[in-house]
């Protein structure tokens, strides 16, 4: 993977200039462009048989919508203004930093247009101004689902979001994973009943247990107000974790009631009953999950590769319930994103993953003369419009240096017109079997038609 952009042109003209890499903004190389592709071909595919529409929004959206969701971002925007004109010091818009706040600015502006429940995907690029380390990017991809109405959403779509989720990656060459669910209400309602009313604070603080350890998220709480014990309750609370209906009973154990501890007990219990029948072991109750943002207020989901819980969630998401209004009615959501960028990158950057071939091509047409190159042509063109990717020979070279030039670019066959009886004969250089081929009938066999990803260990 490379972070390095090509020379700048003036006028035709290419400078010699030092390239210079700019950190975070990660460019692949050709065989990793095809990991990544196949990465979204399996979650746009997955995302369509599960009935979403696929929508893109714009790259920016006003600044001061952007501050107003939540979180840090004043410290992730990347501010956009001109670089000549009257404005050119004046960043009113801001490069988006997720996918969800611009949807939700999406269903307002177009409420009258939309079926609702409305269930969207969208793939696109996201920009945020955070320090690059490995699976974190300025610039990065995400893959996102929700489901939004109005007025009031069925708590079933909570149910359906991690089944989706787990159709994907069970799809990816990822390894074994799990989607880590809680659902908001209960941490709030426990705060509450334990005599903490700053419950965002407690949340945020909470949202750090995988990063500082019980111990320090301990002396935070108790720093932002709690005392020893009510720190010791936060805990216990979060140290429940189920992949079935026992987490009940164990946070009823800790003694605590409030109204809202139990709607959100009463949640939780339909979504994991739900993923016990529909994606057995793949979804656990962990009561730890908090995410920081200010918009969640329902379900809440994580998601990590087992044996890489080092590298934090992967896919995040949950329920919003006044993200988006416009005065008059609200638009309540329940969301979940992909962080592709992420996963690649840490896959890609540690070897995890590779691809058969660095080209879609499965066939070169080799040219047995300059003058032939025609036939070859013609040869490639049948070949495509029966749906095989082939590319035809940079040159009339030696049909050795022709079978070296598809060894390099990873083509697993060498078509050769003219070659035998028959008129043509096909190759695979990887076990130098050559046979008669006839462009209307010869395929490839149905593992090399296309490249392939697979998981390397």
């Amino acid at each position: 993977m490379s972070n390095a952009h090509p020379a700048t042109t003036t006028a035709g003209t290419t400078t010699t200039a030092k390239v210079t890499p700019i950190s975070g903004f990660p460019e692949y190389l050709p065989s990793e462009r095809i990991v990544e592709q196949r990465f979204l071909d399996v979650i746009r595919e997955t995302f369509e048989l599960h009935g979403f529409s696929s929508i893109e929004t714009r790259a920016v959206e006003p600044v001061d919508r952007l501050l107003g969701k939540g979180g840090d971002t004043d410290k992730e925007i990347y501010g956009v203004s001109r670089l000549a004109g009257d404005d050119a010091d004046a960043a009113k818009w801001g490069l988006h930093f997720d996918l969800t706040v611009p949807f939700a600015r999406y269903v307002l502006e177009n409420s009258g247009k939309l079926a609702f429940p409305f269930r969207r995907y969208q793939i696109q690029k996201a920009w945020r101004g955070e320090r690059p380390q490995e699976g974190r990017y300025r610039e990065f991809t995400q893959a996102d689902i929700d489901v939004v109405d109005v007025g009031e959403l069925s708590p079933h779509f909570e149910a359906e979001m991690p089944l989706v989720i787990a159709d994907v990656f069970s799809r990816f060459p990822v390894g074994d994973f799990v989607i880590q669910v809680n659902n908001r209400k209960i941490p709030n309602g426990f705060y509450q009943g334990i005599g903490l009313s700053d419950v965002t604070t407690t949340l945020r603080i909470v949202d750090k247990l995988d990063r500082l350890g019980p111990e320090k998220v301990a002396e935070l709480l108790v720093e932002s107000g709690a005392t020893r014990e009510q720190a010791d309750q936060c805990l216990a609370l979060a140290a429940i974790r189920a992949d079935d209906l026992d987490f009940v009973p164990r946070v009823r154990e800790l003694g605590v009631t409030h109204p809202l501890l139990e709607e959100g007990l009463e949640s939780l219990t339909s979504v994991i009953r739900t993923a016990m029948a529909h994606a057995p072991g793949k979804v656990v109750a962990d009561l730890r999950i908090a995410r920081g943002l200010d918009y969640y207020t329902g379900t809440v989901y994580e998601t990590q590769i087992i044996g890489n819980e080092d590298w934090g969630s992967v896919c995040s998401g949950g329920r919003y319930d006044a993200l988006a209004t416009d005065g008059r009615n609200t638009y309540p959501g329940v969301g979940i994103s992909i962080g592709v960028s992420r996963i690649l990158g840490l896959l890609i950057g540690q070897g995890l993953v590779t691809a058969s071939r660095s080209t879609p091509a499965a066939v070169l047409v080799a040219l047995t003369q300059d003058d032939s190159r025609d036939e070859s042509v013609a040869i490639a063109s049948a070949l495509r419009s029966r749906g095989i990717p082939c590319e035809v020979a940079p040159t009339a070279a030696r049909f050795g240096k022709q079978i070296r030039y598809a060894e390099r670019r990873g083509i697993p066959f060498v078509w050769f017109p003219g070659a035998g009886e028959s008129g043509n004969e096909v190759k695979d250089i990887r076990s130098g079997e050559q046979v008669p081929a006839a462009v209307d009938s010869w395929t490839p066999p149905a593992g090399d038609l296309h490249p392939t990803v697979t998981r390397t260990d």
